[in-house]
């Protein structure tokens, strides 16, 4: 055997004569191999002016003397070219790229393109083991974005199993969140490691949060049914609502970019927060408003006085065409205070202007109401109750003005009402045990229509005003109970 297994050296052999010549190769051999690096990897031509020692990776398609060695390792020494072929597991330099090639017995690949892929343990700055497999120890770890969007996985083989991130103190875990033994997220937290407390979990089918360990009520802004779910006011606050706002404001400044577009995303708002006794105001501009107005059932409203919706006159008008809806309406427990703008329900032909069933209003200061193809004010079911003691204006012909059923009540009193000169079916109307009170009320203008209708068992006191004192040129009827007195 003459040359090495591996790198190809020639051996000395026995009663050589010139020695040193097959040493010297050898050693050529070597020095071209032994951390092995080359200039560059892209020539297919010999360099014009080769320096002893320089080397080569031969590109595809060798011409001149490198015809022939593509792939092959081309050693400048002693003023020719030496070419010495690839074996498996070879590795080199490439030093004007700054990368690292391995030779897999066909080709030389690209190491740093082909990555570690897939690698038994990475340790940065650390070492890993069989349960940390890849470990980093370092003030940060960035994961940064490619192309865009970026996405930081953890899987899990069952819902049984675990995908978490655990935060930890001294190698002793203190928070976990993550899907924790099923498929439902949690966070959890620990003092020591070892005894858990789960602070909240959403439901993967249902999306609805709980908090296993529940809320301490102690602080009075915990209460179970707010769950900090509701601002709380510790002031009175106005919301303010424009024809030029947009329901994406937060509606508590009086400027474009601030007010809201609509009265509804103003009760939205105020549906939202605990008022805490303090009075909530909806500040409404010049303009119409072509909405149905639902008073919102409030946290934390202390007395009628405290929701007030208030325009800028006469020229706020708030209109709605819905048949049996009224334009305001008031239901179950809601409330509020009307003042200084006007309402419309041209097309309505039920409730009209305002409706309330087991609900409550008081009309403020300048209240006109315009068209009304119902009644303006309508009072149903026990509980609902409509307070008016400021003056209020008739604009336009009205089915009626007020009416009272099913044990709703009115009272109307100390006030002046302009009702100017206008045509209506009933003024005033009470049926099934409602209740309407008009007493020291200053009636102007001139009525055509009935003055009142009251029946089964319903009531309308005037204080003994007599039958004239209600507005109309036809006289009221009473009938099945009902009370005129």
């Amino acid at each position: 055997m003459e040359n090495s297994a591996n790198l190809l050296l020639p051996y000395i052999m026995p009663s050589q004569a010139q020695k040193h010549v097959t040493h010297n190769e050898a050693i050529r051999k070597l020095d071209a191999l032994v951390q092995l690096s080359v200039l560059d990897r892209d020539l297919a031509s010999p360099p014009p002016s080769p320096v002893d020692g320089d080397r080569y990776l031969v590109a595809a398609g060798g011409t001149g003397t490198w015809a022939g060695k593509d792939g092959k390792i081309a050693a400048w020494q002693d003023g020719a070219w030496a070419f010495l072929a690839p074996k498996t597991g070879w590795m080199l330099w490439l030093e004007d790229e700054g990368n690292l090639l391995a030779f897999d017995g066909d080709e030389w690949r690209d190491a740093v393109a082909e990555g570690l892929n897939p690698a038994s343990f990475i340790g940065v700055n650390a070492t890993a083991d069989l349960t940390s497999r890849f470990t980093v120890k370092s003030p940060a770890t960035l994961f940064d974005e490619e192309a865009g969007d970026h996405r930081l996985k953890v899987n899990k083989a069952t819902p049984a199993d675990t995908a978490s991130m655990l935060f930890q103190t001294g190698y002793s875990g203190r928070a976990e969140l993550g899907l924790a033994g099923d498929n439902d997220l949690h966070i959890k937290v620990s003092a020591d490691g070892d005894t858990w407390s789960e602070a909240l979990k959403v439901d993967t089918d249902t999306g609805a949060v709980s908090l296993p360990t529940g809320l301490p009520l102690g602080n009075d802004d915990q209460v179970a049914t707010r769950r900090h779910i509701r601002e709380r006011l510790t002031a009175n606050r106005t919301y303010y609502v424009r024809t030029d706002g947009s329901d994406s404001n937060g509606g508590l400044s009086d400027s474009s970019g601030g007010a809201f577009l609509t009265i509804g995303r103003a009760n939205q708002a105020i549906g939202e927060i605990d008022l805490n006794g303090h009075a909530v105001t909806i500040d409404i501009g010049a303009g119409t408003f072509a909405e149905q107005v639902e008073v919102p059932v409030v946290v934390g409203l202390t007395t009628y006085h405290y929701l007030i919706y208030s325009g800028a006159g006469d020229t706020t008008i708030i209109t709605s065409n819905l048949g049996y809806q009224g334009t305001i309406q008031a239901r179950l427990g809601a409330g509020a205070v009307l003042q200084n703008c006007k309402i419309a329900n041209p097309n309505a032909n039920g409730y009209g202007c305002l409706s309330l069933q087991r609900g409550w209003l008081r009309i403020g200061d300048g209240i006109k109401f315009g068209s009304c193809g119902g009644s303006c004010i309508t009072v149903q079911g026990s509980g609902s109750y409509v307070l008016s003691d400021a003056s209020f204006t008739l604009d336009a012909d009205v089915g009626c003005l007020v009416r009272a059923i099913d044990q709703g009540g009115i009272q109307i009193f100390g006030n002046t009402i302009a009702m100017g000169t206008r045509t209506v079916m009933t003024t005033i109307e009470a049926r099934n045990l409602g209740f309407v009170e008009v007493n020291s009320v200053t009636f102007t203008g001139t009525v055509t229509g009935k003055r009142y209708d009251v029946g089964n068992n319903a009531l309308i006191n005037t204080n003994g005003a007599g039958a004239s004192y209600i507005p109309g040129n036809v006289a009221g009827d009473a009938w099945a109970g009902g009370a005129y007195a």
